[in-house]
C-alpha cells in the first residue's frame, strides 16, 4: 500500500510539490503517491483534504500564504490525527526576522507564523505543570482533563496528547477523598474518566508493589481495586460532561484516538454539560 502524500495549495501546488519530490528522492525508490489539490480558497475545501488524508492514512504538505488558512488546517490536522507539514509558514516567519519586518505590519507575526512550534511547547509545558493533580485551579484553561485513579495511563495520555498539540490537565482519583471542587464544576472542557477492568489493573500494580518491596499496603489487593474503580465512576457522575474510557489492554495510541474521536464526534467544539453514559466502551 503506497504513501498518500496531499499536496494543498491555494495556487497551483508546483512549488509544493517540487519540494516534496526533491525530498523524497534522498529516500530512494519509496511506494509513494502524491495527490494535487490545488485552487483552495476555503475551509470547506481545506476541512475535506484533511479528510481524504485521514481516510487514507495519508498526510499533508501544504502552501497557504493566508494564515488563517494555515491555523485551520493545523487544527483540523491536529483534531482528525493527521500530520500535516507547512512550507510557507516557517518561511515567511523566518523572512521576518532576517528583514527586521512583518508580513502585514503585524507585531508579533514571528510567533503567528510559529503557530504549531509554540502550541506544542504550550502545551508540553501546561501537560508537566498540571500532572498529577497540580495546579488544578488552572485545569479550565485547557482542552482536555483525564480523570482516574492511579495507574489508568493519565500522564503518559497527558504527554502523548500535549505532543499533538493538546493541552492536557489530569486529576487522580483517590479513594475516600472528595475531589476537587474546580474538577466538579468545570465546563467548557472536554472531561475524560479513565477506567478498567479490575484484575488488569491490579496486577499492573503488583509489579510496582513488588518494586517497592510491598510497601503500598492495599494498593494491588483485587477488593480494593475494584471498590476504588466503583469509587471513580461514581466521581465520574458528579463531573460536567464527563465521558468514560475503557483502557483496558489499550496501548497509548489507540486510548488517544478514541479520545479525539469523541471530540470529533461534537463537532470539535467545546463539550456540552451534562453526562454521557458513564459506561466504559
Amino acid at each position: 500500500m503506497s504513501l498518500k502524500v496531499y499536496v494543498m495549495s491555494d495556487g497551483t501546488g508546483r512549488t509544493a510539490e517540487g519540494a516534496l519530490k526533491s525530498a523524497m528522492a534522498q529516500f530512494g525508490e519509496v511506494d509513494t503517491q502524491i495527490l494535487i489539490r490545488a485552487g483552495i480558497r476555503s475551509e470547506a475545501e481545506v476541512e475535506q483534504v484533511i479528510l481524504e488524508a485521514r481516510e487514507n492514512k495519508g498526510f499533508v504538505v501544504h502552501t497557504f500564504v493566508s494564515k488563517n488558512l494555515r491555523d485551520r488546517i493545523l487544527d483540523l490536522g491536529r483534531l482528525n490525527e493527521v500530520e500535516t507539514i507547512d512550507l510557507m509558514g516557517p518561511l515567511l516567519a523566518q523572512l521576518s526576522r532576517q528583514l527586521d519586518h512583518s508580513p502585514l505590519e503585524t507585531p508579533g507575526m514571528f510567533r503567528k507564523l510559529n503557530r504549531a512550534y509554540f502550541l506544542r511547547i504550550e502545551a508540553m509545558e501546561f501537560a508537566f505543570r498540571h500532572d498529577d493533580g497540580n495546579r488544578v485551579e488552572e485545569i479550565d484553561k485547557g482542552d482536555i482533563v483525564l480523570v482516574g485513579v492511579s495507574r489508568t495511563f493519565k500522564t503518559p495520555l497527558s504527554i502523548y496528547l500535549a505532543f499533538k498539540g493538546w493541552k492536557v490537565a489530569n486529576v487522580p482519583v483517590i479513594m475516600g477523598l472528595e475531589p476537587p471542587g474546580k474538577l466538579l464544576g468545570l465546563t467548557g472542557v472536554h472531561v475524560f474518566g479513565l477506567t478498567t477492568v479490575a484484575k488488569n489493573l491490579a496486577e499492573l500494580r503488583s509489579v510496582r508493589d513488588k518494586h517497592l518491596g510491598g510497601a503500598t499496603g492495599q494498593y494491588s489487593d483485587l477488593d480494593f481495586v475494584r471498590a476504588e474503580l466503583r469509587f471513580a465512576c461514581r466521581i465520574f457522575d458528579r463531573i460536567p460532561g464527563c465521558r468514560v474510557i475503557d483502557v483496558t489492554n489499550k496501548p497509548i495510541e489507540e486510548i488517544a484516538s478514541n479520545i479525539l474521536n469523541r471530540i470529533r464526534a461534537t463537532g470539535g467544539a467545546e463539550p456540552v454539560a451534562g453526562n454521557s453514559s458513564n459506561h466504559p466502551e
